[in-house]
């Protein structure tokens, strides 16, 4: 109750920086709770303590977005502008799950890592070898990774809609799962490299150690960024059909409006993760 009463709509989305500390908070809370008590199943409990925390904020904010589809008279084009507003908080908010976990994951000794993310490392290892066995070099092969790349994440955009439809704020259940990985394979790439960097050009180069933590946040941006983007504008359109049914809106003419509003967001989402597709198989391997 007490993380949840810091935060409400209106000021998530007149203030979204807060958002990051609000994220941060939560899943420092969460993890320290997680070792505490379920120690042997932290990785997964804690993004269970981190969503709990979370979807009173998530509704909240869904159902502010139904009232501006219901309530206000406003156009189809600025009613997109003022979703976009959320759409920053939910932003922010994942930034901060991102950061929570890669400070987590760089700076808790080494068994401790190994423990709360265990599952979000065999997750890692599975995607990598599955795009090690894909990639071969050919354009034919950059073709076949593309279309699996944006179909898995149709898929997860699937979830999103589904779980924020039956659950409401559910898709948060799954955007705080892919924090969780996304934290794993930052702190990897970070304690890895800085291990390296330490032993070769000694402990007082601070400059390197911050080109390597610029890597690791800026190698999954290019496209992470927009995926995670389009995830939440499905997760944003399946939670406002949820409250609106929830509401009863369905028997007005009300209801036209915000499944009009929604399919315009879904379609956005897929757009966006076509071009997050072909910025991950195009663009960032020739950046990194």
């Amino acid at each position: 109750m007490v993380l949840e009463s810091l935060l409400n709509p209106i000021k998530a989305e007149k203030k979204p920086s807060l958002m990051i500390l609000f994220g941060f908070l939560a899943v420092s809370v969460s993890i320290l709770l997680g070792l505490w008590i379920f120690r042997d199943h932290v990785s997964l409990v804690m993004v269970f303590l981190t969503v709990i925390a979370c979807v009173p904020i998530m509704y909240s904010t869904l159902r502010y977005e139904e009232i501006k589809d219901t309530e206000m008279n406003i156009k189809e084009s600025t009613l997109l502008t003022e979703h976009s507003k959320a759409l920053v908080a939910f932003m922010f908010l994942f930034l901060g799950f991102v950061l929570a976990f890669v400070a987590f994951y760089v700076f808790l000794p080494n068994n401790l890592v190994t423990e709360v993310f265990s599952i979000q490392t065999n997750t890692i290892s599975n995607i990598n070898g599955n795009m090690i066995a894909s990639s071969t070099g050919h354009v034919s092969s950059h073709v076949t990774i593309f279309t699996r790349i944006f179909f898995n994440n149709l898929k997860v955009l699937m979830f999103c809609l589904l779980f924020s439809f039956f659950y409401g704020a559910g898709a948060i259940f799954i955007l705080t799962w892919n924090a969780s990985v996304i934290g794993a394979y930052i702190g990897s790439f970070i304690r890895a490299n800085i291990a390296k960097y330490a032993s070769s050009v000694g402990l007082f180069k601070v400059g390197a150690y911050f080109k390597v933590i610029f890597i690791g946040f800026t190698k999954l941006s290019f496209h992470g960024i927009p995926e995670i983007m389009a995830y939440f504008i499905g997760g944003l359109a399946g939670g406002i059909i949820s409250v609106a049914v929830i509401r009863h809106d369905f028997s007005t003419k009300k209801f036209e409006k915000i499944i009009l509003d929604s399919a315009d967001l879904i379609l956005i989402s897929i757009a966006i993760l076509f071009i997050a597709a072909i910025i991950e198989v195009f663009v960032t391997p020739a950046i990194f």
